[in-house]
């Protein structure tokens, strides 16, 4: 079977139900915390592509699971249509922010930015969770714009980066298209206790099933780099590499 295909994340999906995972959305888990012994946050960045983030979560709602979907502001991933479709298919819709390296790092500006981005969403959506944009081509961290002022102010709830404890909930992501892969991660990195060599979505599935994964655990899956479409598949697995190449001299130099 082969990777990064929609019907593998299918599999990947059944393999933590199966496993009795309750698998569940950020907004959630931030309302519920202590409901749940054994979970799976189920959160999705749109960075790009977004009819293939409906087809992810069609899919989602027909296996009765519910996850969140963070659209960035930009023309490549905000497409009112879909994030309303995906809204009506009970998913939680978030805010995947970007405004301090839009801004080359003024605050000032970046806060305005934000409030007027969150406004529009939330004409679609009741957004109450944010995540940040790694923008791994700029210098600024967009987590840095809440220095001074809170997101609590814009009546935001939470977001990954501020309200989960990481040595007690497993982070995994398949950032670089690879599965917790530091090398090719500039920003989408976790100092975590847990250390998991995983070597792709078979490998996952294995893990899952033999109960070798930590019983909290968020999953970050974006969706862009989950297609049946075997050209479009390739596209991604060609164009990530170059960008992979591109991260790791980033990180080289910034180090």
């Amino acid at each position: 079977m082969q990777n990064f295909t929609i019907n593998q994340y299918v599999k990947i999906i059944r393999s933590f139900t199966n496993n009795n995972y309750n698998i569940i959305s950020f907004n959630e888990y931030l309302m519920n915390k202590r409901k749940y012994e054994k979970f799976l946050i189920l959160r999705h960045d749109i960075d790009k592509h977004p009819y293939r983030a409906l087809i992810m979560a069609q899919r989602e709602y027909s296996l009765g699971v519910k996850a969140s979907y963070y659209f960035r502001s930009k023309p490549c991933s905000y497409d009112e249509k879909i994030i309303s479709k995906i809204a009506d298919l009970d998913h939680e819709i978030g805010y995947h922010y970007e405004e301090l390296s839009s801004s080359h790092g003024n605050e000032v500006e970046a806060l305005k930015l934000f409030e007027t981005n969150l406004i529009r969403i939330r004409k679609l959506y009741p957004v109450k969770t944010i995540c940040m944009h790694g923008s791994p081509l700029s210098v600024w961290d967009n987590k840095a714009m809440w220095k001074k002022k809170g997101f609590h102010e814009y009546g935001i709830v939470g977001g990954p980066s501020f309200s989960i404890d990481f040595n007690e909930i497993f982070y995994l992501t398949d950032t670089g298209r690879g599965w917790n892969n530091k090398s090719t991660s500039v920003r989408d990195c976790i100092d975590s206790p847990y250390r998991l060599d995983i070597k792709n979505g078979h490998h996952l599935m294995e893990l899952i099933d033999n109960g070798k994964l930590p019983k909290k655990i968020m999953l970050n899956v974006h969706s862009q780099r989950w297609t049946n479409n075997f050209i479009f598949w390739l596209i991604e697995l060609v164009t990530q590499n170059l960008k992979n190449v591109i991260k790791k001299l980033i990180k080289t130099y910034r180090t």
